[in-house]
């Protein structure tokens, strides 16, 4: 007699993906507990650490499993200034941090920030996807060593989505500049760059106040960020054969984004060989779907696809 078993809703293969919790945390009783790790990894330039940052509910305990979600950082913008921004004064405007919101959502949550960004070592590479591939290998290897988990989620915006899925991959017109990006390793990324990624596709979907503030922390580290993403994606797309992502994927792409269109991203999902994926368009958001107004619409799109619940088949008696 055939009988029902569940299938476990986000297993999959080389540690890109964890089964998600249903447990819900009471966050007016336990406070958010974070801590700073260090990773490292041998480069073209030799030693490089790698800065990684955690938070969740309450302090790790012997024996506890909370599901991990990693976040991977895109092109011009370091780690915790893309997923950890509290703004001082501006709690009117609401909850800017993803890991803050995962957290009370009973995630054990990561971020890194990667090879010459942020509070990583500054070597004379040009931080590549290739180069981001060696970072997250590094940075999941201590995440597993650290949590227990075996398997992790990870999300990455912009060109960390690309390095995500080119992580996925191995474990089991815009030219006009590219002769810049492969003479140099740096590129300039001031004040005005940070307020474009806010403007250049569709004004009005962040808060003007947001892109001041990120560019204050952001340049705190100074006004140069690597060339490797911009020229992987100018010149060497494309770095993920989505026919080898065998991991569940969320694909999601904001309603005005400038940078990935519809028809490029469909082409991508076609060809995904899981039956467990979804591409969503947010609607209201341009290509900071983390940092935008509408930024509660990415999180909730995210936490509905990593709690779904398990599907159910047949097995054979």
């Amino acid at each position: 007699m055939a009988q029902k078993r569940s299938v476990t809703r986000r297993s999959v293969i080389a540690g890109a993906g964890l089964a998600a919790s249903s447990a819900w945390v009471n966050a007016k009783e336990t406070p958010i507990w974070s801590n700073e790790y260090t990773a490292h990894k041998t480069g073209k330039s030799g030693d490089v650490s790698l800065n990684l940052f955690r938070k969740r509910m309450g302090a790790p305990k012997a024996g506890e499993a909370l599901p991990v979600l990693f976040l991977v950082h895109g092109s011009s913008i370091s780690s915790r200034n893309s997923f950890d921004l509290t703004v001082p004064g501006m709690a009117a405007r609401g909850e800017y941090s993803v890991m803050n919101t995962f957290a009370r959502w009973g995630f054990d949550v990561w971020t890194m920030d990667h090879e010459n960004y942020g509070r990583s070592s500054r070597t004379q590479g040009n931080s590549d996807i290739a180069s981001g591939v060696a970072d997250l290998e590094a940075g999941v290897d201590l995440v597993v060593r650290e949590t227990g988990q075996q398997k992790v989620h990870l999300c990455g915006e912009s060109s960390g989505a690309l390095r995500a899925g080119a992580y996925a991959m191995v474990r089991p017109e815009r030219a006009k500049q590219l002769d810049a990006y492969r003479a140099h390793n740096l590129r300039l990324r001031d004040r005005a760059m940070i307020r474009s990624i806010f403007t250049r596709d569709k004004p009005g979907t962040s808060d003007p106040a947001i892109a001041e503030y990120l560019a204050d922390q952001e340049l705190k580290f100074g006004d140069q960020v690597p060339t490797g993403t911009y020229l992987d994606m100018t010149a060497n797309l494309p770095v993920v054969d989505p026919a080898k992502v065998l991991a569940p994927v969320l694909l999601v792409r904001g309603e005005y984004d400038g940078i990935a269109t519809v028809e490029d991203l469909e082409e991508f999902y076609k060809r995904l060989p899981n039956g467990d994926r979804q591409f969503i368009i947010l609607p209201g958001m341009a290509h900071s779907v983390v940092l935008g107004l509408n930024r509660r619409i990415f999180w909730h799109v995210m936490h509905a696809f990593l709690t779904m619940p398990a599907v159910e088949k047949e097995a054979v008696s």
